[in-house]
């Protein structure tokens, strides 16, 4: 069977414990028997970050920006446990969130929607998008203990101090920032995914509290939305709004689905947690971050799967759910498919994920997913990690 051609790299960046383990076994199995892989590596490993004092992600993500696709396999973003265990030089930041911060992007996270593991929430039948601001705010702000009390300020460039607060005792602060540029970039982010997508736009914060702040970003989503968009969105029959977050939270609980929900940083993190548990697991849900000059990066939502990897190590079987990884390459390769002009390359990768959904549909699935699986007249069967795979390769 000829290889499907490549004209364009895909920029890899490589990870961490047992995420990095199927990383490889996904591309040896599913990918590489099929595609001739063109791709530019980067080791974000947590021993190649620690020895190039995180160059490398720098270098992975202005690599993104040079070729427009990207796809990560989860990272550890270390604690002091993980310092202490890799015996790091530093406590390096989330590489997810340099990432984002020099795409200056959008993360949308969707559920993968498969029969046989229903939502929590029984009148969700259709998926809901997270729409996460990738910058700023609480994962870039400046913390401080202040043992000895007393007053705190910030201090602005007119030469205004603000006092935050007359502490009688000891106390913590923190400041955080956002910018209008950022702002506006996660706002077109927003519009653009919604019209591409045909699906209505929710935006959320909470400006009744935080009058300056939240409200910015409420200001910023109208304008852009009233100059630029408003006909777009009446033209494809869906709606744009604004609510309160607490408001948005019960109208998801009693919604059917379907829509893009937009938060700020803080907000989408929570939020989808939140959701890919109620649809069945954050193994179970796609990534994308894009940013507004059209660059995207796909990655698996969850974490490198610390305990598993441990297993691994002492020629333990694992069971590990690889659904989200398979389908960070296939949303890479369907892009770059999409971008060069290769519907080949678009349809391996639908086949692939067709693939993948089948094999759990059909019985088959990695152990986790087990207590979750209800199809009249399939039994499902856990198997362990590799299994999984081969399982989905002998559909493709």
């Amino acid at each position: 069977m000829q290889k499907i051609k490549m004209l364009t790299p895909i920029v890899e960046l490589d990870g961490d414990e047992m995420t990095r383990i199927l990383w490889q076994k996904i591309k040896d199995i599913l990918i590489l028997p099929y595609v001739d892989l063109k791709s530019e590596y980067y080791d974000l490993g947590l021993p190649e970050r620690d020895k190039t004092r995180d160059q490398v992600t720098v270098d992975a993500a202005n690599a993104i920006k040079k070729y427009g696709v990207g796809v990560k396999c989860a990272t550890i973003t270390p604690n002091a446990q993980r310092v202490k265990e890799y015996n790091l030089t530093e406590m390096w930041k989330s590489p997810n969130g340099t990432v984002r911060s020099i795409l200056d992007g959008t993360v949308f996270r969707a559920p993968i929607l498969v029969n046989g593991i229903n939502p929590l929430v029984g009148n969700w039948n259709k998926p809901i998008t997270i729409a996460r601001h990738a910058y700023g705010d609480v994962y870039a702000g400046v913390e401080a203990y202040v043992p000895e009390g007393g007053k705190v300020y910030i201090s602005l460039p007119n030469g205004e101090q603000k006092l935050i607060k007359d502490l009688p005792s000891a106390g913590i602060i923190q400041a955080m920032h956002n910018t209008d540029k950022s702002i506006k970039s996660f706002a077109r982010s927003c519009f653009n995914y919604a019209l591409s997508t045909k699906q209505d736009l929710w935006f959320s914060s909470k400006d009744t509290i935080s009058k300056t702040y939240d409200h910015r970003f409420k200001d910023i989503f109208q304008e852009i939305y009233d100059s630029e968009y408003k006909q777009a969105f009446t033209d494809a029959g869906i709606e744009y709004f604004y609510t309160l977050i607490d408001d948005a939270v019960a109208r998801v609980m009693r919604s059917n689905g379907g829509y893009i929900w937009a938060c700020k940083n803080y907000d989408g993190d929570v939020m989808s947690d939140m959701l890919a548990t109620a649809f069945g697991s954050l193994a179970m849900m796609t990534s994308v971050l894009v940013s507004p000059d059209g660059n995207y990066e796909f990655e698996a939502a969850h974490g490198t799967v610390t305990r598993h990897y441990y297993k691994h190590l002492k020629g333990e079987e694992t069971s590990t759910n690889s659904v989200a990884t398979i389908f960070a390459w296939t949303g890479a390769l369907a892009k770059r498919g999409e971008l060069d002009n290769l519907p080949e390359l678009v349809a391996f990768a639908k086949r692939l994920e067709k693939a993948t959904i089948d094999t759990i549909e059909s019985g088959t699935m990695t152990k986790d997913l087990v207590g979750l699986f209800n199809l009249d007249g399939v039994t499902p069967k856990g198997v362990n990690s590799f299994e999984f795979l081969n399982a989905i390769a002998s559909r493709l």
